[in-house]
């Protein structure tokens, strides 16, 4: 019983969090407003304040999950442990902490950053290192010099068996890469210049050098590139200074996300003074949708100003496009989704907008996704579904060289949910992919077929009339 309301506690409790990171800001713009005679020179005090209220407020929710999560790790512990007990709650604690860190403070990550914040979370990072938007328990993470660690990876997690929760140290070799939403599990080692594909776990046992794909893994046969370090491993200082200017300028959709708060604000607080609160309960909904077509707006506007139209082919880690492409995409998770695109996933509003990103979005599509990275190399036809956690993936980031390429969707082909298409792909008319499943790089799927798994295997072909014979038996 106990167990049950320390859970049900911590999850009422981690709103609470954010709010006490905005609490400094609340009360500052209590302080700047509350003696203002009119709204115009309320508006305007915030308008400046802005961007100090923006950074205090992140700055504020880092030292919060900080001092958190450094508590919490304290009792984890290498080993099994019952999955009812006080460390199976601190390690889902801990990470559900850092999968809220990772909307909240988004600019932090992939970034040059990103070393630093997760040594102040207790993980123990070399020089030199690339991590994107991990979830890791720090405390049992240990990431080698030179390491890439790319989006949405799963490392030193915890794993639940027969009622019991089981936990140990996780270690990324020197220049070892983990591809996105890879997973690396208690008690594994990425060797030193070891590949772990997308969507792929970790093997149990690895030779320093190999790659692997899949769940469970494979053999992949690879080659590694080489190509100019001063782009990729060894920068000047001038490029790092360059990069660190450009990243600086994440700052600017977390200062936009927060005028566009104070203008709903002052907005329902001008309703509440002409018409009361009857007013101000109506005029809520038409604030709140501007917003958010406005926060749309300035994410289209901010991808054509920074990258302007993607095209296919390769670019290094330490280049000008690859830090204006992730400034794009803080605009998208910073601005674009919380406000407006994440509560219109799998709706003609999303389309539009995709489309206004240059992504080519056909007739009566289902989108329930907005990982689209590089719109412009993304075509879907009439009738497609891509559901709900899909990544239509344009770009691989191996070797330290993003290399682009077209994901093409033909006309009623389906996307199962959370399964990832891999650059230079085509899915055919008709063609169907199940849930969780990977297309592998440059793969033609033909029209009005099934596959599923890691990667897709098992096709079921149609019949000479077109008809499956899953179809004939339903």
């Amino acid at each position: 019983g106990r167990r049950h309301l320390a859970y049900a506690l911590s999850l009422a409790g981690l709103p609470l969090l954010s709010l006490l990171a905005s609490a400094p800001a609340l009360f500052a713009t209590y302080l700047l407003v509350r003696h203002t005679p009119a709204l115009s020179e309320a508006a305007l005090r915030l308008l400046v304040a802005a961007p100090v209220l923006a950074v205090t407020t992140m700055v504020c929710g880092m030292l919060i999950t900080a001092l958190a999560v450094r508590l919490l790790s304290r009792a984890i512990t290498p080993g099994p442990h019952r999955a009812d007990g006080a460390v199976a709650w601190r390690a889902w604690l801990v990470t559900r902490l850092l999968d809220e860190s990772r909307a909240g403070l988004f600019p932090l990550y992939a970034s040059l950053a990103t070393p630093y914040w997760l040594r102040l979370l207790g993980a123990r990072v070399g020089r030199g290192t690339e991590i994107s938007t991990v979830l890791p328990l720090p405390s049992l993470l240990d990431v080698r010099d030179g390491a890439f660690l790319a989006d949405d990876t799963l490392v030193a997690p915890y794993e639940l068996h027969g009622g019991w929760m089981w936990l140990g140290p996780v270690r990324i070799g020197t220049r070892a890469f983990v591809g996105n939403s890879g997973i690396v599990g208690p008690g594994r080692e990425v060797p030193d210049r070891a590949l772990i594909g997308v969507l792929s776990d970790a093997p149990a046992h690895g030779r320093a050098g190999t790659s692997w794909i899949g769940r469970p893994a494979m053999p992949l046969p690879r080659v590694a590139e080489h190509s100019d370090p001063a782009r990729t491993f060894a920068p000047s200082r001038r490029l790092v200074a360059a990069r660190a200017a450009v990243e600086t300028c994440r700052l600017l959709p977390v200062v936009l996300g927060t005028l566009l708060a104070e203008c709903v604000l002052l907005g329902e607080q001008d309703a509440l003074v002409a018409g009361g609160p009857p007013l101000a309960a109506l005029a809520g909904a038409p604030l709140l949708l501007a917003a958010g077509l406005t926060a749309c707006l300035l994410t289209t506007l901010a991808k054509w100003l920074l990258v302007g139209r993607f095209q296919p082919g390769e670019r290094p880690l330490w280049s000008s496009f690859v830090w204006r492409n992730e400034l794009f995409d803080t605009f998208v998770e910073v601005l674009a989704v919380p406000w407006g695109a994440g509560a219109h996933l799998g709706t003609p509003a999303l389309n539009w907008w995709l489309r206004s990103l240059g992504a080519r979005v056909g007739r009566g599509v289902w989108c329930e996704t907005y990982w689209l990275p590089e719109t412009d190399l993304i075509s879907l036809g009439d009738g497609v579904s891509i559901n709900r956690g899909c990544v239509l993936q344009t770009h691989l980031f191996h070797d330290r060289i993003m290399r682009m390429d077209t994901v093409r969707v033909a006309d009623g082909a389906s996307l199962g949910p959370h399964s990832i298409a891999l650059p230079g792909t085509t899915i055919g008319t008709g063609a169907s992919i199940a849930a969780s499943s990977l297309v592998m790089r440059g793969e033609t799927v033909p029209g009005g077929t099934r596959w599923a798994g890691n990667p897709i295997a098992g096709a079921t072909p149609p019949r000479a009339d077109g008809v499956l014979p899953t179809e004939e038996a339903a």
